[in-house]
């Protein structure tokens, strides 16, 4: 246990123990002194060493969510963590991330122990494409059944999906069905068997069936139809003309995918990210949804536990359809990226009772789609610039650690992409995205990857994971009190959400979530000063949990909340 967490829970023991010679009962109608309510400065500790930092925001923080212990719940609801492995950690020296960097880094992601709390607390981890593939991304496969090599090997991954599991954490893969590297045996023996046609013959499927895996016309049917050399045939490859689509209406093709996932699944992995969902069928939802639902029935006839979540980047309405299908989840891409429901609230375009309104509109969409929807609200992946470079000026570090607690607190099953606990950098190409998990400021350190090789220079604005973990006011050290209390509250990761609009503003929105006859409300302050919200027609007891970005505590007396800049407050009918 680092000194910074040493010293908060030595602090946390001394406020209670304070508290209770000063009087906090539940007679009073209010919390005691660890929510908040009479706090005063603590004094020196025996315990803390010379030149110990002071008041950090982690300390108040710990005061607060100190007592929360995990919930103990074991569904679909989880924290996934997103893992590039190329860039993640390199574990043999090449340069490269591998599987076993991964298996390295555990006890950062989850150590598996509920008592410590130097681990991240993520419950899930999804990993981008792990399979064989010529390119970086990995994300055009050319061979479903293996891992590619410089990941590791089957063993390696094995190793990796046990270790997870001794922690509780739930591994997903991404799965891209919707085209193959162009390099695949499927698509080279087409390839192969189509230059052997004399114009204008048809193509014998019996002959070679894998000509009715992918969409070859001799038509060129838009500017992404690329011509077989040699030949009067095209083929659609709307993502890069060395990703060409497969024809996912063939029964063959259908037939492969499915033995595919109960591989996977037969090895241990516990669902599936499915990359590319609304270009299944380009331009035809009702087709994605359908086969969507064929998927779905394929994976849990196979497992029922296993878990399913799709990527369609698209409208609100539109990706909520895709809950008809069955599948658990569809990314919640209306709150993500630099223009999204979150980072225009803490950005202040929009006002901060726009984010409760957005959630409320949410559900009612995935509701209307399906009573067994879980949301997969996310705030940065792979594919967007990172979040560190949204928020230009003074309060740059305060709204990123603001922005991870609004998806954080978003009930589902959150995604974080690595590195955004740690506020890195990255935009523009793709590349830039996926630049080296920042590990430590020494390129040279143990584990850090060269990142991919067309990567530009991305400049980090704040520390490294080192340095951060010893620093109490650090982003890295927030995100881990934010999941703490994401795993600790099933109301926060569960509930169903409804804005008291008549407490929420243009700076602050209040939220009540409930679940399983549990209830909380959960206020945010989304501005640069403190502000203060008058709840006592909730009939609220106490500060149940708390994230701040300074070294100020949230107050609770006589039904009056006071919240300092860019926090947030938990707060319960009950005394604690």
């Amino acid at each position: 246990m680092n000194k910074i967490r040493l010293y908060s829970l030595l602090l946390a023991l001394a406020m209670l123990l304070s508290a209770c010679a000063a009087g906090g009962t539940e007679e009073s109608g209010e919390s005691s002194a660890p929510s908040g309510s009479e706090q005063t400065e603590p004094g020196p500790s025996d315990a803390t060493e010379p030149n110990q930092p002071q008041d950090t925001a982690l300390q108040v923080m710990e005061a607060l969510n100190g007592k929360l212990t995990p919930s103990g719940l074991d569904d679909k609801y989880r924290s996934y963590y997103e893992i590039f492995v190329y860039s993640f950690y390199d574990s043999d020296g090449d340069g490269v991330g591998d599987l076993q960097g991964v298996i390295e880094k555990l006890d950062y992601i989850n150590d598996g122990d509920p008592d410590t709390n130097t681990d991240l607390g993520a419950t899930g981890i999804w990993l981008m494409p792990v399979n064989p593939s010529p390119t970086y991304h990995k994300y055009d496969v050319k061979d479903y059944t293996d891992i590619d090599p410089e990941y590791g090997t089957l063993d390696d991954f094995k190793a990796l999906l046990d270790a997870c599991h001794e922690r509780g954490i739930r591994v997903i893969m991404d799965l891209v069905m919707n085209h193959t590297s162009s390099q695949h045996p499927w698509f080279t023996k087409a390839v192969e068997y189509l230059k052997t046609l004399e114009p204008g013959a048809e193509p014998d499927l019996t002959a070679c069936p894998y000509v009715g895996y992918y969409n070859f016309s001799r038509e060129k049917k838009s500017a992404t139809s690329y011509q077989v050399e040699g030949t009067e045939w095209y083929y659609e490859a709307p993502f890069w003309s060395e990703m060409p689509d497969l024809d996912l209406s063939c029964v063959a093709v259908r037939s492969e995918l499915a033995t595919i996932a109960e591989y996977w699944l037969d090895f241990g992995v516990d669902g599936f990210r499915l990359d590319a969902a609304k270009e299944f069928y380009s331009g035809d939802p009702e087709s994605n949804i359908a086969f969507l639902s064929w998927f779905n029935g394929v994976v849990k006839e196979k497992n029922p536990d296993a878990y399913i979540v799709a990527e369609v980047w698209n409208d609100l309405n539109t990706y909520a359809s895709y809950y008809r299908s069955g599948i658990d989840s569809v990314f919640n891409f209306s709150f993500g990226d630099s223009n999204g429901t979150i980072a225009k609230v803490v950005k202040g375009s929009s006002p901060a009772s726009a984010y409760g309104a957005a959630i409320e509109n949410a559900q009612a969409a995935f509701a209307a789609a399906s009573d067994t929807y879980i949301d997969a609200p996310f705030y940065t992946n792979h594919d967007m610039g990172r979040s560190a470079g949204y928020y230009p000026g003074d309060y740059t570090e305060n709204q990123v650690k603001l922005a991870l607690a609004l998806n954080l607190t978003m009930s589902g099953a959150s995604f974080t992409y690595y590195g955004e606990e740690l506020g890195m950098k990255g935009a523009g190409k793709d590349e830039n995205k996926r630049a080296p998990m920042y590990w430590s400021e020494d390129p040279e350190a143990p584990g850090m990857t060269d990142g991919p090789k067309d990567m530009g220079t991305v400049n980090m604005i704040f520390e490294s994971q080192d340095r951060q973990a010893e620093n109490g006011n650090s982003i890295l050290n927030f995100t881990i009190e934010a999941l703490k209390i994401r795993n600790s509250i099933p109301a926060v990761s569960h509930g169903v959400a409804d804005m008291v609009e008549s407490l929420s503003t243009d700076k602050v929105c209040v939220l009540t979530k409930t679940f399983d006859n549990e209830s909380v409300t959960l206020v945010y302050n989304i501005s640069p000063e403190p502000q203060t919200v008058d709840v006592s027609s909730l009939d609220l007891k106490s500060v149940t949990a708390a994230l701040v970005t300074t070294a100020e505590s949230p107050t609770l007396n006589n039904g009056k909340l006071t919240l300092p800049m860019y926090s947030v407050a938990v707060l319960s009918n009950t005394n604690i």
